[in-house]
């Protein structure tokens, strides 16, 4: 997105197929302004890019209803106080209505109320009742809060899809076993042939067709309308030849046999299937109501020295608040007094507790095990890591995978097909195929055969394939503190074949510390020279320094800041301490600016072979001694490069220390465990501005990289890579430019995220198989006069319901 565009996600309602997704698409891209549109079919969302200074979300809405859709409104009502004249509430008004996503505002004198209807996925109502607060006014509390607008409309429209269910089965079940018991003689003949019985079957079928059905034909109006053909069509062409016939034939113009009930079963089917598929997908949003469900109601802050309960969308950055055993955390914050142990595998995925002391972060939804503390509010509302996640899930949800390309292109021109195939399919039987049926017995067979052609045909299985697997793929990977950024990065990593592990902070701690002070001149002291070092690195932001500084601080050491400073990148730093030139770092820097090593080789190649980093420090022009830096493995490094091999996945590890390090490091990690192998799987001595070449490298030798890192100096790599993994620190998950991020920062989550993503893609291959597998069988088999329509509707029905619940199956898949 440029600074000048802004991007919106509005929930849509009516879609029922990839066809409805087309063109919703086509009429958000025709708009002046609108730069780009998606538009997923399982989490029913539209996400637009688009310039406000040239549409508006008003015009956006319009368009979206226009094509024949809705957008699921959330709607408040909340109490007010000091409004004092009409003049407040027309100024309440206007504030409302100039907050992004508020729709509609309108505030009642008399009843001291504001109702506003807003879009849930721009704004929410705690950001109505702040806005109501920067106007002036004072909104009052309501026990039980507010249930969440979007998950009420889509619940509102499962509940009206039962109903018109019950209603087609309390219609359709007597009309059913009515017509049956004609054709199949239990009736008497003079009881079953009279007009009153047949004109019985009719009424029994006007509801089912017009009221139950009513919905495909609004549908297929809004459809053509649109110059496009969905489900919608196809189900109003099919169910209304077989009633339109049977009235004909009730009213004597035609002889032949009456399909009321053919009808009415179609319709009452295609409903239950459409009923069992919206409860299957809500499932699929499951795991972002359970994140959403983490956050506590309420917060204890310290206001003039007691403790006062209040709304969690009540906390303020800068707000001190306490938290006792048992409790969660309710904002984003940092520990200010007290200890304790959190759980946060509700977000990371990670399950033992981690000790929280002074200056610590918490995150806002974690578990507090044991100990009570304060901390300070540094993220509320829409900032904190809880919000960040579920904002960011939600984004992949909607987008599309590359795989679903395919099902999109076919979808484009499936219903016209299959309108041609019936087309064909009528004119052979009526034709060729009932020659000694008659022409009364052809037409009747021609037309049956016809609109099974029409109601077998599924064009929503394909549309739900890939999306309904990437949204419970997406959300199982929140849960397990894996954040997939979109569906394609999903996709993606299940098919890396080498997986480049940046060391420092990701196959380590990252946190180093001095081991060795070797001094090799009789003129410096070991402490003479730590305090030199030290004062030169003051002005390094480098990790290797900062361990240096604390070492001398530690010590008591007095420290003095550098006159003049400069590091160079990749070798060390050079800088001026109380009159002395001090050089610090590798080898290869002394030697470039002309200082002899001076005994300084055999101290450095053993620190190396401990796998330590070996700092060369120069005093004066003169190399005086060296520093062992050593960063510990992670716990779970180790395992976690087992499992990649395991996997049948290369491993290859890559710093900038010098290559004996680099291997004391990959031994200890388990990833060379001989010199001979080491080659293929340790790249040392690699400047930071190299790093994608190594993935260039790599991606020309035909491998598809996974580049795993921290997501800040190793930026490039990351966006080079096919799959770039950023290790995040719990409550910065959105900062890494990763397409996916490890929230906990264990490196036993690339295995799980890998894993994770080759299931998502084995489920969405079973999902497209049967979709299109579905359709190429019972299509010819319906038009061959195989299938009756009553059969057709019902495996129409099975088809979507199959394509969901396939893809709630990634629910119960355990990460390893």
């Amino acid at each position: 997105m440029t600074e000048q565009t802004r991007r919106i996600t509005l929930p849509i309602t009516g879609m029922t197929c990839a066809n409805c997704v087309a063109t919703i698409e086509r009429n958000l891209r025709k708009m002046d302004g609108v730069e780009a549109a998606d538009v997923s079919l399982a989490s029913e969302r539209a996400s637009v890019e688009y310039d406000p200074a040239r549409v508006g979300q008003e015009a956006l809405l319009a368009r979206v209803r226009r094509a024949g859709y809705d957008v699921a409104l959330g709607e408040a009502i909340v109490p007010l106080t000091r409004l004092s004249d009409d003049n407040d509430a027309r100024r309440l008004e206007k504030a409302l209505r100039g907050l992004p996503g508020v729709v509609e505002a309108g505030v009642g004198l008399a009843s001291e109320q504001a109702h506003v209807r807003y879009i849930p996925t721009v704004v929410s109502q705690r950001e109505i009742r702040e806005a109501i607060r920067q106007a002036g006014f004072v909104p009052v509390e309501q026990a039980g809060g507010f249930e969440d607008a979007e998950r009420a409309a889509r619940l509102k429209e499962i509940r009206r899809q039962g109903r018109l269910l019950a209603v087609g089965l309390a219609f359709t079940v007597p009309l059913f076993l009515l017509a049956m018991a004609r054709d199949l003689g239990f009736v008497p003949h003079a009881i079953g042939h009279a007009p009153a019985y047949s004109w019985a079957l009719f009424g029994l079928a006007v509801p089912v067709q017009f009221y139950v059905g009513g919905q495909y034909y609004i549908g297929a109006a809004k459809a053509l309308r649109n110059r496009s053909a969905n489900m919608d069509v196809l189900i109003a062409m099919g169910t209304s030849a077989a009633f339109f016939y049977s009235i004909a034939v009730l009213l004597g113009w035609v002889g032949g046999h009456l399909y009321f009930e053919t009808a009415a079963v179609i319709v009452t089917l295609i409903v239950l299937g459409k009923f069992l598929e919206a409860r299957a997908k809500g499932h699929t949003s499951e795991a972002i109501r359970k994140l959403m469900g983490l956050r506590p109601p309420t917060a204890r802050l310290i206001r003039e020295g007691s403790e006062v309960e209040v709304p969690v969308d009540e906390v303020h950055v800068g707000d001190v608040f306490v938290v006792r055993p048992g409790e969660k955390v309710p904002v984003d914050g940092v520990v200010t007094d007290g200890r304790s142990s959190l759980d946060e595998s509700m977000l990371t995925g990670e399950s033992m507790p981690v000790d929280k002391a002074p200056g610590d972060e918490v995150i806002g939804a974690t578990l507090n095990r044991m100990g009570l503390f304060r901390a300070e509010a540094t993220r509320v509302g829409a900032d904190t890591a809880l919000a960040q996640i579920v904002r960011l899930v939600e984004q992949a949800q909607a987008s599309r995978a590359p795989i679903q390309r395919l099902a999109d292109q076919v979808s484009s021109w499936f219903v016209p097909a299959v309108i041609g195939v019936a087309l064909l399919t009528f004119l052979g039987w009526y034709f060729f195929g009932g020659a000694a049926l008659g022409s009364e017995g052809a037409f009747t067979q021609a037309l049956i055969n016809a609109v099974a052609v029409l109601v077998i045909a599924c064009p929503c299985a394909m549309g739900l394939a890939t999306p309904t697997a990437v949204m419970v793929g997406t959300g199982k990977g929140a849960e397990s503190g894996i954040l997939f950024r979109s569906g394609e990065a999903l996709e993606r990593a299940g098919r890396v074949d080498t997986v480049l592990l940046d060391k420092t902070g990701t196959i380590t701690r990252g946190e180093p510390s001095v081991t060795d002070v070797l001094v090799t001149s009789s003129r410096w002291q070991e402490a003479e020279l730590l305090r030199l070092a030290a004062g030169a690195e003051r002005g390094s932001e480098h990790p290797l320094g900062d361990a240096i500084v604390a070492r001398a601080t530690s010590l008591g050491l007095a420290v003095a800041e550098p006159e003049g400073f400069r590091a160079i990148a990749g070798q060390g730093i050079e800088a001026t301490v109380e009159g002395h030139a001090v050089l610090l770092g590798n080898p290869r820097l002394l030697e470039a600016k002309g200082v002899s090593l001076d005994g300084l080789a055999k101290p450095l190649a053993a620190l190396q072979a401990d796998a330590k980093t070996a700092i060369a420090v120069a005093i004066d022009g003169r190399a005086v001694g060296a520093l062992g830096v050593a960063d510990s493995i992670k716990d779970g490094s180790r395992q976690a490069i087992e499992r990649l091999r395991s996997m049948g996945l290369r491993v290859v590890m890559i710093t900038g220390d010098n290559r004996q390090t680099a291997l004391a490091i990959a031994r200890s990690a388990g990833l060379a465990e001989d010199e001979p192998s080491a080659a293929d799987v340790v790249r040392a001595e690699v400047m930071p501005e190299d790093k994608v070449g190594e993935v260039k490298a790599l991606q020309s030798a035909g491998r598809t990289v996974a580049m795993v890192g921290d997501g800040i100096n190793d930026a490039p790599a990351l966006a080079q890579a096919d799959v770039g993994v950023a290790i995040g620190t719990g409550t910065d998950v959105a900062m890494a430019a990763a397409p996916v991020t490890l929230i906990s920062g264990d490196l036993r989550g690339v295995p799980r995220a890998i894993q994770l993503s080759r299931r998502t893609l084995r489920t969405i291959r079973q999902n497209l198989f049967w979709a299109f597998i579905y359709n190429v069988v019972l299509i010819p088999a319906a038009a061959l006069g195989l299938l009756s329509p009553i059969l057709a509707a019902g495996a129409m029905a099975f088809s979507s319901v199959f394509v969901v619940t396939n893809s709630l199956r990634l629910r119960r898949l355990t990460l390893s």
